[in-house]
């Protein structure tokens, strides 16, 4: 149905029409999943990729040339590099309470498509809601995991959960201390939260960024478990923490600085 020429083709027609260089790229790949009609594009190298995606003017013209409802694109060594990170991941889990995840793993090493199997994870756990808190919400529902959500009080007003003090900066880098005693007082084995790590354990209670051990971006996790924006952010952090994901390829640099602008455009 689709293939790396006539994807290459309509690239070419979008950013000539639109006044973007004709500059060359090569398309290694092109892959359909039918059931979430999506369309996973897989370059040769990221400067391909950049021109495929042509500042998301292109690729967004391209999707709606082609009628499908997610177009997305990958460099073979964005793949590479998650292969690796899902090496790192199955060796940090092993032997522990979250072997159960090593399916998931498993699943996410013939990425993409997504096909993750049927897992329940039976480890009671603690939700915080940072920053990705409707995807870690969605993330702990898919595993079926036990969990009960905290956050700071008044930042996600939609969102159920139980209000706790602290400061702007956790919504990026999660209070371990704070988080594990709680975890602790409510018998709880597992915290979930956007740590700047993939994981690690402390005081006898795992600490797990499910995203960051399963290398899923910003962009993935949208789609996957929808996305909530915090009703208000510490400005300094923001960008610190969207260069630091943009840096270790989970963040687009266009998306960042959307989210950069959202916040700052609005005085907060």
């Amino acid at each position: 149905m689709f293939t790396a020429e006539r994807i290459a083709e309509l690239v070419r027609e979008i950013r000539k029409e639109h006044g973007l260089p004709e500059s060359p790229f090569k398309i290694d790949e092109v892959r359909y999943e039918p059931e979430g009609d999506k369309l996973f594009i897989i370059t040769h190298d990221r400067t391909d990729k950049s021109v495929v995606i042509g500042n998301s003017l292109a690729i967004g013209k391209l999707r709606e040339r082609l009628g499908v409802k997610q177009v997305t694109v990958y460099s073979n060594l964005d793949l590479e590099i998650k292969r690796e990170k899902l090496e790192e991941a199955e060796k940090l889990v092993e032997g522990t309470e979250l072997e159960f995840l090593l399916p998931i793993i498993d699943a996410e090493k013939r990425f993409p498509p997504r096909k993750w199997p049927e897992v329940k994870g039976n480890v009671r756990t603690l939700v915080f809601l940072s920053f990705n808190a409707k995807p870690l919400l969605g993330f702990s529902e898919r595993l079926k995991l036990p969990h009960e959500a905290v956050g700071l009080k008044y930042t996600f007003p939609r969102l159920k959960y139980e209000p706790i003090e602290g400061n702007l900066r956790e919504l990026f880098y999660p209070d371990e201390a704070k988080l594990a005693w709680i975890a602790g007082e409510k018998n709880m084995k597992l915290v979930l939260a956007d740590f700047p790590f993939p994981f690690k354990t402390r005081g006898g209670v795992h600490l797990l960024n499910p995203f960051r051990l399963l290398h899923i971006g910003f962009f993935e996790l949208k789609y996957l478990f929808g996305f909530e924006f915090p009703t208000m952010v510490d400005k300094v952090e923001l960008p610190r923490f969207v260069a630091e994901m943009t840096y270790e390829g989970l963040m687009e640099s266009t998306d960042g600085a959307k989210i950069v602008w959202r916040y700052w455009r609005r005085g907060r």
